[in-house]
């Protein structure tokens, strides 16, 4: 089996977010990736100055040119920021200081440094004034995503009629407490016939029981599983960086930010998600494939 994973930030050391991240650090990852079984992934990289990511972006476009495994894993990019809410807890372990209101002078920056390579953009619907660049992005081709915000469900079904058409990582990216029922997460369950849901099967950013019930909603086939996959991936305890910023391991794994309780990306490996599929989610090889593999490339409109 092999899967696909739109949304990994790092893997084993190598941190796709930092300015300094080398070649020979890219090609590594992108060995581990394959022996882990994951065949293609998004290179992710979180919010930061436009500049910066724009940077980060040329960078990595030119090492798919130099490096033949690094073009065959690397299928494009996802850029989770810097349009997001700025809202403390929302905003996650993104970096504050560098989020901004969606808009398309610098959408049109990031895909031209993209090279095209661009296929996933994160972004806060409330903070995209008249779904103005939603619209944008889906016109050249992007697959839009609302994460890391709290749009009402009136923003979020005009957002859907731009184009907007998936969820990142429901369940996370919002405070740690929220409002028992008028809340994002359930919002978003709402309108699930019209999205894909992404999920991370860690069983720390939704417990399985959890993860049970939002399926039960979803149905298999509008649901993505993802790592969200920092450099700590496969390392261990310990305190490692994420864009720059430290991020703490602790024994169970789990990756917070210094003295947050929100949870930084996750530690969990491909090949664990598709164990966790079948361990506590009793999902067939053939659902793990779809899930893991099949219906994230749709998603991005790789796959029929």
């Amino acid at each position: 089996m092999s899967y696909f994973d739109l949304q990994i930030n790092g893997y084993v050391g190598t941190d796709f977010c930092s300015r300094d991240m080398t070649i020979e650090q890219m090609h590594h990852a992108c060995e581990a990736l394959r022996a882990d079984g994951v065949e293609g992934i998004l290179a992710t990289m979180i919010t930061d100055s436009v500049e910066a990511l724009s940077a980060r972006l040329e960078k990595m476009v030119r090492f798919r040119e130099e490096d033949a495994l690094i073009r065959e894993v690397v299928k494009g990019f996802h850029v989770e920021g810097p349009f997001i809410s700025p809202e403390v807890g929302y905003v996650g372990a993104h970096p504050a200081k560098w989020v901004r209101p969606a808009n398309v002078e610098d959408s049109k920056r990031l895909l031209e440094a993209g090279g095209g390579l661009v296929r996933l953009i994160t972004l806060a619907p409330e903070f995209d004034e008249g779904a103005a660049t939603t619209r944008f992005l889906v016109g050249q081709g992007v697959t839009v995503s609302a994460g890391h915000c709290d749009p009402d469900l009136g923003t979020l079904e005009r957002s859907i009629d731009a184009g907007l058409s998936m969820i990142t990582h429901v369940g996370n990216g919002c405070p740690v407490t929220l409002p028992r029922h008028d809340n994002f997460i359930q919002r978003v369950l709402s309108l699930s016939g019209r999205l894909w849901l992404c999920f991370i099967p860690d069983g720390a950013h939704v417990p399985f029981f959890a993860l049970k019930n939002y399926l039960k909603v979803a149905g298999l086939e509008r649901t993505i599983f993802t790592t969200d996959a920092i450099m700590a991936a496969g390392l261990g305890p310990g305190t490692y960086e994420l864009s720059g910023e430290p991020v703490e391991i602790d024994e169970s794994g789990v990756a917070r930010r210094p003295g947050s309780p929100n949870l930084a990306g996750s530690t969990i490996r491909g090949y664990e998600v598709a164990a966790n599929l079948r361990e506590h989610l009793g999902l067939s090889e053939a659902e793990v494939q779809q899930v893991y593999h099949d219906n994230p490339m749709r998603a991005l409109g790789l796959k029929r």
